[in-house]
């Protein structure tokens, strides 16, 4: 079965909104918390998100439409501290990785079993971040 253009866009966002969430742990872990091995791991988690993807990613971006996008001109949330940009962002991930992981069911079950993988990572290493904050 061949994705429509409003699933490849629900598959582009999510998997932007999923890297986006993880960077900003990434670089947390980096250069905030000094923590190289929370930096790794949560590095390896956003480079499988690409290599589950890579294949598809030209057409991931050709359906991409921002300008329309209804959620565009949305407020966010502020953020009163380290602790809930970083909390907000590994949510954020966590919610993303799981609607890919729902579609891909759909249309790849192999890399489905990949997302939830990720899903289940990113859960314990939301748990390592929790004791941090």
């Amino acid at each position: 079965m061949a994705a429509d253009a409003g699933v490849l866009r629900l598959l582009d966002a999510n998997l932007n909104r999923a890297r986006e969430g993880l960077r900003v742990v990434e670089d947390t872990a980096r250069f905030v918390w000094n923590d190289e091995a929370m930096y790794r791991r949560v590095r390896a988690l956003r480079h499988k998100l690409h290599d589950l993807t890579a294949a598809s990613y030209k057409k991931l971006v050709a359906s991409r439409d921002s300008d329309a996008d209804a959620g565009r001109k949305m407020k966010e949330a502020s953020r009163s501290s380290l602790a809930a940009v970083v909390s907000a962002n590994v949510r954020r991930a966590e919610e993303a990785v799981r609607v890919l992981e729902e579609y891909s069911k759909v249309f790849s079950p192999k890399a489905a079993a990949g997302f939830k993988a990720v899903r289940f990572a990113v859960y314990q290493e939301e748990k390592r971040i929790l004791k941090r904050l």
